[in-house]
């Protein structure tokens, strides 16, 4: 009987957009579903290597993407929430838990697709509560992702008989290097490893592949999936970046290590023992290895690679981030998201504690600079890696400013001197105009953003003004920050000096943009996003003398 290659493919390529689709959807539904709460899950849980490993597991088997926890894993680096040696420790959990996909297809619950669906889209249809639409949205994923294995089935049957596609199989079967090779590829391309994994264990139901054949693609799938992570740490940090290629190297060292013990028919072994001694003990699995599907045979050397891997590369954590801290040379600049000075054990000693709050304060107090100085060289250069930077810092100063407050309201709860409760008041005034000056670097980085993303073209003349704008204002919102570390009343007098030079500048440059407005040598457009950064830059200048003054006593 001749093969009907166009209808295989339709049905193959059909089924595979389904699964995509599916464990997509699903994934985002499972992610909306626990919102913000993975992100600080992960942030807390994390301090040793064992429990980032766990929580790697849970978060995944939760929401069904072990791209989407490490590339997660990758932006808290990114964001000095993780450290590289923590991030590993998530990265290993998370082929862990993404071995869950692969039992659910093992179970062959292919039947029930179609009613899964249906109950989805009455969820989705029928009601209006956002937990009950998640819900619905979930399962809608989790029918499409049963209805697409089930049609990709449809198309695979015919493979058996395929005598190019049986030839092809052999010689993999005799080049498992190749295998592994095809397998990475072909996750590479999809980014879903939990798709191609699906793939192959339907094309091994349906007698197109043997398991032998199967598994060096397996391999090669856990290393197809680290591409994800890799193209999220493209413009990151060096941690960022580090910890992306630590994903990489743990699943190629696992490659490496279990390829040569399956070639010589060592890892079958420890699986077919694994499923016979140990699988037994759980609810709902039912019989031996030479019973179960060849489904669920994947699925149980997925899991038995995956956690068999962690455990052997988990007591080298130290050795894995040595190794890409060589690779990927240079210095590790993230921003620490949290308080460093900030110590709970001095709350008793008032005066030391206040001490450690000045240093505090002042450390927000240059990030707030830092912040404004990637700002202007976004405006000045357009490059998006600045913008993200400027973001990033922006977010680490509202944290501070929550910290450092509760821990004033901690130490105010002792009895303070006259001096004391006045330093402590300096304080907390003084974190609010610093969080302020970050929330004006925000306003000047979308309003880059809005230029950039509408081609709009400033004159020569308005950027040469708008660069001595910002680094007149720049220069004032330093010496404010240092008469405030030095609480040197002589600097702080400065600083009101320089801000009247600037409320002067920029009455001048509204004056003179909006003549070349008038002249047609610049457009509305470009008109009403100059004055906005303008208007930031002196409110930033404002902020900048609120602080001289609170050394100065005046407010």
């Amino acid at each position: 009987m001749a093969i009907d290659y166009q209808q295989m493919a339709f049905y193959a390529l059909g089924g595979l957009a389904f699964f995509l689709f599916g464990v997509k959807y699903m994934s985002n539904a499972l992610q909306n579903v626990a919102g913000d709460k993975l992100r600080s899950f992960l942030e807390k849980g994390t301090r040793t290597p064992v429990r980032g490993v766990l929580l790697g597991a849970l978060v995944t088997a939760i929401i069904q993407s072990s791209s989407g926890t490490t590339v997660l894993t990758v932006g808290l680096v990114n964001s000095g929430l993780l450290t590289l040696r923590q991030a590993i420790g998530v990265i290993m959990g998370a082929n862990i838990g993404t071995t869950v996909t692969a039992y659910l297809i093992g179970f062959k619950l292919e039947h029930y697709a179609l009613p899964v669906l249906a109950l989805g889209v009455f969820l989705l249809f029928f009601f209006k509560n956002k937990k009950v639409v998640n819900m619905g949205q979930v399962l809608f994923g989790l029918g499409m992702l049963f209805y697409g294995m089930e049609t990709m089935g449809k198309g695979f049957s015919p493979l058996r008989n395929s005598e190019f596609f049986l030839n092809l199989m052999v010689n993999i079967e005799g080049r498992a290097i190749l295998g592994v090779l095809v397998g990475a590829i072909f996750t590479a391309l999809v980014q879903s490893s939990s798709a191609t994994i699906g793939v192959l264990q339907e094309l091994a139901y349906q007698g197109a592949i043997t398991y032998g054949q199967a598994v060096p693609i397996l391999f090669g799938d856990n290393i197809g999936t680290t591409i994800t992570a890799l193209l999220a740490a493209i413009g990151t940090s060096v941690a960022a970046k580090r910890t992306a290629l630590s994903h990489c190297l743990f699943n190629l060292l696992g490659t490496m290590i279990f390829l040569p013990l399956f070639m010589f028919g060592i890892f079958p072994e420890m699986v077919r023992l694994f499923t016979n001694y140990i699988c037994f003990l759980l609810p709902g699995f039912e019989g031996t290895w030479e019973v179960i599907n060849v489904k669920m045979q994947l699925a149980q050397t997925h899991g038995v690679f995956n956690l068999s891997n962690t455990l052997i590369q988990f007591p080298f954590v130290s050795f894995l981030a040595a190794m890409v801290t060589r690779i990927i040379p240079g210095e590790d600049i993230v921003t620490r998201f949290e308080p460093e000075y900030l110590e709970p054990r001095l709350l008793a000693n008032p005066p030391v504690a206040l001490g450690q709050v000045g240093r505090e304060v002042i450390r927000m107090g240059i990030l707030a600079k830092k912040s404004l100085e990637y700002a202007a060289a976004y405006f000045f250069t357009e490059l998006k890696t600045e913008a993200e930077k400027a973001v990033q810092i922006e977010k680490v100063i509202n944290n501070l400013q929550r910290k450092i407050t509760d821990y004033i309201v901690k130490v105010s709860e002792e009895k303070l001197s006259e001096e004391d409760n006045n330093r402590a008041y300096t304080y907390v005034q003084a974190i609010i105009d610093i969080e302020r000056v970050g929330d004006h670097t925000e306003n000047i980085v979308e309003l880059t953003e809005i230029r950039i993303e509408k081609n709009v073209v400033f004159s020569k003349n308005a950027m040469t003004d708008i660069s001595e704008m910002f680094a007149k204002t720049l220069a004032t919102y330093e010496q404010a920050v240092k008469c405030l570390e030095k609480h040197d009343p002589w600097l702080a007098q400065e600083v009101v000096k320089s801000d009247d030079t600037i409320d002067e500048m920029e009455k001048e440059l509204r004056r003179t943009h909006i003549a070349r407005l008038n002249e047609g040598t610049c457009s509305g457009e470009a008109g009403a996003i100059y004055l906005d950064i303008l208007s930031n830059l002196e409110r930033i200048g404002d902020h900048a003398v609120n602080i001289a003054q609170y050394v100065l006593g005046k407010r």
